[in-house]
């Protein structure tokens, strides 16, 4: 049933004078899962999250939320709606402390954003739901430091907590465990399973272990369109799967577990 997908899009399409970078994809995202959209690096994926967030209009096709028609929204809209995501690269707020990070995005929530002239004693009240958003993410023990002085790794952590206090009930997440070492791939990996737990996860990621382990479904874009859909064992046994990713070797896409 339609109710079933918290997210689709009929023959979704973008071109950029005359090369077409997204090609009618039908993308269906079942409500509480984790969804990941992979594929060999100029497949789309990203361009495809920009669409649905609409920080590129489509040039044609449709995008649902909720069974709405959203594709005119605009991305603050889309935001208000609930569909939330983050970026490739780690976007924090360097010189504020890890805290005062998330209780901006709580700001934004709240519609108080640009009350510059309040004093810091009258934002004290997001201070408890702030914390409790760090301790999600394991860095309430960093909550007065710089977000500076954070490892990448906690970065991405922090980046998932201010997302988190947008109360999304999409998350749209950009690669999250890119240019990470292994310990931090398994902090994150284990974080996106921990938020999971209540929301719906889109997730672009290139790590095969990250997707292995954690997505429900799997879809796998190349030049644009959709070229395979289903679990981890049934993307990685397929034949034209396994061709997409041969100029990265099939160990690529078994994945390193």
């Amino acid at each position: 049933m339609a109710t079933d997908y918290i997210l689709q899009t009929q023959h979704l399409s973008k071109e950029f004078k005359g090369f077409v970078a997204v090609d009618k994809v039908n993308l269906q995202v079942r409500r509480g899962s984790i969804h990941a959209l992979i594929g060999p690096n100029g497949a789309g994926k990203t361009t495809c999250f920009n669409l649905l967030t609409k920080f590129l209009k489509p040039t044609s096709g449709v995008i649902l939320f909720n069974g709405a028609d959203i594709t005119a929204d605009a991305p603050a809209q889309i935001a208000r709606r609930g569909v939330i995501r983050s970026f490739q690269i780690s976007a924090v707020f360097s010189h504020l402390s890890v805290l005062e990070n998330v209780r901006v995005a709580l700001q934004r929530k709240l519609g108080t954003s640009f009350y510059f002239w309040r004093s810091e004693r009258s934002l004290a009240g997001l201070d408890a739901r702030a914390m409790e958003l760090l301790q999600a993410v394991d860095l309430e023990s960093f909550a007065r430091i710089p977000a500076v002085e954070l490892s990448y790794g906690r970065k991405r952590a922090l980046e998932i907590a201010t997302t988190l206090a947008m109360d999304p009930e999409l998350m749209l997440l950009d690669e999250p465990t890119q240019g990470m070492g292994l310990e931090d791939v398994d902090r994150i990996r284990q974080l996106i399973r921990k938020v999971a737990a209540h929301r719906t996860v889109l997730m672009v990621e290139h790590n095969m272990s990250v997707v292995s382990s954690l997505a429900d479904t799997i879809t796998v874009l190349q030049r644009g369109a959709v070229l395979a859909e289903g679990s981890y064992n049934e993307v990685s046994a397929n034949p034209a799967v396994k061709e997409a990713y041969m100029g990265s070797s099939d160990a690529e896409l078994a994945g390193a577990h």
